[in-house]
């Protein structure tokens, strides 16, 4: 770099925090003159030189930036107390629905206070359980997780990918599960690529090598399909498929559970793919495309007599569940099996026990329904309350299925479902250290900015007396079709046990109320998304649940953008803020590693001059003012988050730390050897909320009991 970009730091002589938080002594980011053009018009980029996450000069700045957090952080009395509090709560064994392969039972399951989860192997359910994999034992720090975990149909071998650092390049290993030998198999350069067995090894998918200086923040692009045979080097595996000429199109292989069939989802974007199949009967047939276009999603379910079972939104908003005929697949020949309904979405299929088991979401939270062969409705199965069914595992020729179900205020439970006498019974209960029968969830409705219904949960003590000075903390995140529904988090009962509210609200660009919901938050309907955000945290003020002084808000990833956005649209309704690894340049999101990929939600700056100033009138680092009171904000990044690489964040706060001179703090927790989120270490989990929870207390006032 030349000169200019050289960063100059004030000298820490004096080292301290001062009660007045302004006088933090936030580090001098230098300014390049680093100019970028879009349809006519110029746009300064003054910390463009941050996106260089290799460079000697940013880990100098994320160095001094941690070092002003870290002590700030310090200074907070009770911190301490609250990560003792926070390691206790966490400390609770919980674990996954088994699910069946091979004639054995697989689960994950972790003590308590273990940075990753065990595999462990059940030869029946009532055998003494045998430790299959530890992913503790990988690294010394807890920092490699578990990405992948796949048995083959005969049992035989174990395919597993790790994570190094929380990125989301993968590696993958495969080992002979009675003897536990790790085989000479290890394949690189992967990405959100499952493991598809058949006969002797497996279909995958994974890009070139990249750039050295690239590898967390460069473009992926030229994913392929490979098939490896056990006992051979990855650069002798076949090539499946490719298509060159769609370089950014990324491909997931899966085997249908009778091994006849490879289904391959090709996607652009976030939303919609196509579908492409080939006979593994007949293995010098081509392979065939049923879905050529990515208007819509469609995702295989299970493969029988012929007919692939896939749940789609094509012509059904709200999903629906159609056979396809591989003989015929035009669509004039489907036949439909479960039919759109209108007010619950479905969101989750699986066969067991000759039945289909069908997840349906009505007001954010689970339903779940049996139906024949035929899709002839027969039962609904009871859940335990309003809260969320997050895996459900079932076998074809199986009667007994594995479900769990979690609320906001109850740990993730494990049930066993008996599919002939619709009947569950507990296979796992979690209890934590705390009666969480203390606390209430209730679900309201509130009018948006253009008069649309969005709902939203509220959790508190159930003595909480609505006095309209009560801290609370609302979350949200619409985008991407992800529906936020009901779940356990351990750190959420420090906040409730000291008299805190918790809210979530649903937003639009969610999954909440299906593809009409998603689509009304996306491209030039995105200020729906903050519009309904803002008017949730009035509807509570007006409710008398707080008051703009004791508001504090979060999101993450998207709803990181989200927390961006809004404080900068109303900064004086929030005390708090609380963006965790956002994106937050609006201009250039989709230049970096995946992020082309989410151009179906946003639009581009590259699409048109309409799209341009539309995200660089909400774009949070775009959209900072000089003179503009700001709430206390902590942002919260990682260094080897290579899906919303770390330069949004960098640039967001050294903006802000640039243009805003008020009182609140604002400063930015830069956690190393970590990505966005996935796999993290329980111990690194338990430090950084507890670090976030600190920062939110004092800014609000509170002092924890």
């Amino acid at each position: 770099m030349g000169v200019i970009l050289k960063i100059s730091y004030v000298l820490f002589v004096c080292f301290f925090l001062c009660c007045q938080n302004k006088n933090i002594p936030y580090p001098i980011t230098q300014k390049s003159d680093h100019r970028d053009t879009y349809f006519g018009t110029t746009v300064s980029d003054p910390y463009q030189w941050l996106e260089d996450d290799r460079s000697k000069e940013t880990a100098a700045w994320v160095k001094a930036q941690n070092r002003i957090t870290f002590a700030y952080l310090n200074r907070i009395p009770y911190r301490k107390k609250i990560q003792d509090r926070l390691t206790s709560l966490w400390n609770y064994p919980r674990m996954s629905a088994p699910w069946k392969e091979g004639g054995y039972y697989f689960y994950a399951k972790n003590s308590g206070l273990q940075n990753q989860s065990v595999y462990y192997k059940l030869d029946s359910l009532s055998a003494k359980p045998q430790v299959i994999l530890d992913p503790n034992t990988i690294s010394k720090d807890g920092t490699t997780s578990l990405a992948t975990f796949s048995v083959s149909p005969d049992g035989r071998y174990l395919g597993y990918g790790i994570s190094q650092a929380g990125s989301d390049w993968r590696e993958f290993f495969v080992k002979e599960i009675k003897t536990g030998t790790l085989l000479s198999d290890h394949l690189k350069w992967i990405k959100f690529s499952g493991i598809a067995w058949h006969k002797g090894g497996f279909f995958y998918s994974a890009y070139p090598k990249p750039d050295s200086q690239s590898t967390l923040s460069g473009q992926n692009e030229n994913n392929r399909v490979y098939y490896h045979r056990l006992g051979t080097q990855q650069q002798e595996d076949k090539l499946i498929y490719e298509n060159s000429s769609y370089p950014r199109r990324g491909f997931f292989p899966s085997v249908t559970e009778d091994g006849k069939v490879l289904v391959i989802s090709a996607i652009e974007t976030t939303s919609g793919n196509a579908l492409y199949i080939k006979d593994l009967t007949r293995p010098n047939r081509p392979i065939k495309k049923i879905i050529t276009t990515f208007d819509d999603d469609f995702q295989v379910v299970d493969h029988h007599n012929g007919d692939l079972l896939v749940l789609t939104n094509h012509k059904a908003p709200n999903y629906r569940l159609i056979a396809i005929d591989l003989q015929n697949s035009q669509p004039l020949a489907w036949s439909e099996v479960i039919p759109e309904h209108p007010h619950e979405v479905l969101s989750q299929v699986v066969i067991g026990g000759d039945r289909i088991i069908a997840l349906f979401q009505k007001d954010a939270h689970s339903v779940m329904k049996v139906f024949d062969q035929e899709g002839a409705y027969l039962h609904t199965v009871p859940l335990p309350g309003i809260g969320t069914v997050y895996q459900c595992n079932a076998k074809r020729k199986e009667d007994r299925a594995f479900y769990t179900f979690t609320s906001f205020t109850k740990p993730t439970n494990v049930y066993t479902y008996h599919i002939e006498e619709n009947r569950s019974e507990p296979f796992f209960k979690a209890a934590v250290d705390c009666n969480t029968d203390d606390f209430v969830t209730k679900q309201l409705f509130f009018t948006s900015k253009d008069s649309t219904t969005v709902p939203l949960f509220v959790v508190h003590k159930k003595d909480l007396a609505l006095s309209g000075d009560n801290p609370l903390l609302l979350y949200g995140y619409g985008g991407f079709n992800i529906s936020i529904t009901p779940a356990f988090r351990p750190s959420r009962l420090v906040w409730l046990e000291n008299g805190g509210v918790y809210a979530s609200v649903n937003l639009r660009g969610g999954g909440e109320y299906g593809e009409k919901w998603h689509l009304a938050g996306t491209k030039m309907n995105k200020q729906n998304v903050f519009d309904d955000f803002i008017a949730a945290a009035r509807f509570l003020i007006s409710k008398g649940y707080t008051n703009p002084e004791k508001l504090a808000i979060q999101g993450r990833s998207n709803g990181g953008l989200l927390i961006g956005a809004v404080v900068n649209q109303e900064p004086e309704l929030f005390r708090v803020a609380l963006p965790a690894v956002g994106v937050m340049d609006m201009l250039k999101y989709h230049t970096f590693t995946i992020g082309h990929y989410w151009a179906v939600d946003y639009g581009t700056s590259a699409d048109s001059k309409e799209m341009f100033e539309y995200l660089y009138g909400y774009s949070p680092v775009h959209t900072i003012k000089e003179g503009q009171n700001y709430p206390a904000i902590l942002v919260t990044t990682a260094d080897h988050d290579d899906r919303v690489v770390p330069a949004h964040s960098f640039k967001y706060m050294a903006t802000l730390q640039e243009k805003y001179k008020g009182p609140n703090p604002t400063l930015i927790r830069i956690e190393t050897q970590s990505g966005h989120g996935g796999g993290k270490p329980v111990a690194k989990q338990i430090e950084e909320e507890a670090d976030i929870w600190a920062f939110t207390f004092y800014n609000l006032g509170m002092k924890p009991r």
